[in-house]
């Protein structure tokens, strides 16, 4: 009876707490400000027609979406394309935000990774800031408020080996007269790295032998490296394991303001994204979830998407941030790795640049044969018996 009191009043208080955060969602609806005008850039039929799209985007070559002057805050962009992910694979198109006449993007990705879409894949999934909904994660949608002071440029590029048929978009911003004081500039960074094993081997969970340690993050994977005054806001993880091993024992580590040692050290990846012992179950909410998940029972071989925004908990940093997480426990495994790293800084800075379209190929898969392969290789070591089965030492 007692827990199921403790139950009801977690529930009572879980419910006051989201209602609380509706609240103060909407109660911004009834302040009115002065000087604000909507806008939008979208892709709409100019001769009032039906071909609503940007047509023909052939391979190497761009084309601007969006360019204006003066201020204001992009607050929504919806894309959609042609052809499907299947065919066209969003990882080949490039994605290029420019702020306040700059020449070099403040925001570099592909375009799938940006909105949460990892690989060649496309799934539906729900956070605050970034969502990709029916049919089947082809609709790629951003919440993510992007200022600018002296005018804004927003450029796709076509890396793919295929035409983009079509491309569809709205942007949606407010133009104001200027921008409030402190406001900081959006960015976005893609990275993506096959990591290195050790030469001990791939250690996970005292497999092979006793632990190894990484008190000071070398070789960690890097989410980003920033200079400036600023917050992060989080990241778009994607992971492909060529192991049944489970590959999140790696600790999130960021190192703030150039220091050598991190002062925000997690405890393991899925406890960074928010979760616990090793999951595997498809799982989305407005900031973290696992929109993409290994569906296999031999552990944890495939491919996952993790995210994890962090919106009510910003991580602030006055000179520089670096942000990185280890691939397994002191870095033992070898995972192919890539993100998205989002974060606002109180000027536009030049994001590094990113891999290009020969590097950002994902690896192949590893399955059933490959498995085989190894088991063949394992017997010949324990001398080919015939009844070995495949615990033995």
């Amino acid at each position: 009876m007692k827990k199921r009191i403790n139950l009801l009043l977690l529930l009572c208080l879980f419910m006051q707490f989201a209602q609380a955060q509706s609240s103060n969602l909407l109660s911004g609806l009834t302040t009115i400000q002065e000087g604000l005008r909507s806008k939008r850039v979208s892709s709409y039929d100019r001769s009032g027609g039906n071909g609503d799209n940007i047509s023909m985007i052939k391979p190497g070559e761009s084309r601007t979406i969006f360019e204006v002057q003066g201020a204001g805050i992009i607050d929504h962009i919806w894309i959609t394309m042609a052809p499907r992910p299947e065919t066209l694979n969003r990882s080949d198109v490039i994605l290029k935000m420019y702020w306040d006449g700059m020449d070099q993007p403040s925001v570099l990705s592909p375009i799938g990774p940006f909105f949460g879409q990892g690989w060649d894949e496309s799934y539906d999934y729900t956070s605050m800031p970034l969502s990709v909904g029916p049919a089947g994660g082809t609709g790629m949608v951003s919440y993510f408020q992007m200022p600018f002071a002296k005018g804004a440029k927003i450029v796709i590029e076509n890396q793919a080996d295929i035409t983009i048929d079509a491309f569809y978009f709205y942007i949606d911003y407010v133009e104001m007269d200027k921008l409030p004081a402190n406001t900081g500039r959006f960015h976005a960074w893609f990275n993506r790295q096959v990591t290195n094993a050790p030469e001990s081997g791939e250690n996970e969970w005292e497999a092979l032998h006793k632990f190894e340690k990484n008190p000071t993050g070398a070789d960690n994977y890097v989410f980003a490296n920033i200079k400036g005054d600023g917050h992060f806001v989080g990241v778009n993880y994607y992971v492909q394991n060529p192991s049944i091993m489970w590959y999140g024992e790696g600790d999130d580590m960021f190192f703030v303001d150039g220091e050598k040692e991190a002062s925000i050290h997690g405890t393991g990846t899925e406890d960074y994204f928010n979760t616990s012992w090793c999951p595997r179950s498809i799982y989305t909410t407005p900031f973290y979830g696992y929109p993409r998940v290994s569906n296999f029972e031999t552990g944890w071989l495939y491919r996952t998407h993790l995210y994890r925004f962090n919106i009510t908990d910003p991580i602030y940093f006055t000179k520089s941030l670096k942000a990185t997480i280890e691939h397994g426990h002191a870095n033992t495994l070898t995972l192919d790795l890539s993100s998205v790293a989002y974060w606002y800084t109180k000027e536009a800075h030049a994001v590094d640049p990113i891999p290009d379209k020969e590097h950002r190929k994902f690896m192949p898969f590893i399955g059933a044969v490959e498995m085989l392969r190894w088991r063949n290789e394992w017997r010949k070591s324990m001398g080919n018996k015939p009844n070995l089965w495949g615990n033995e030492k």
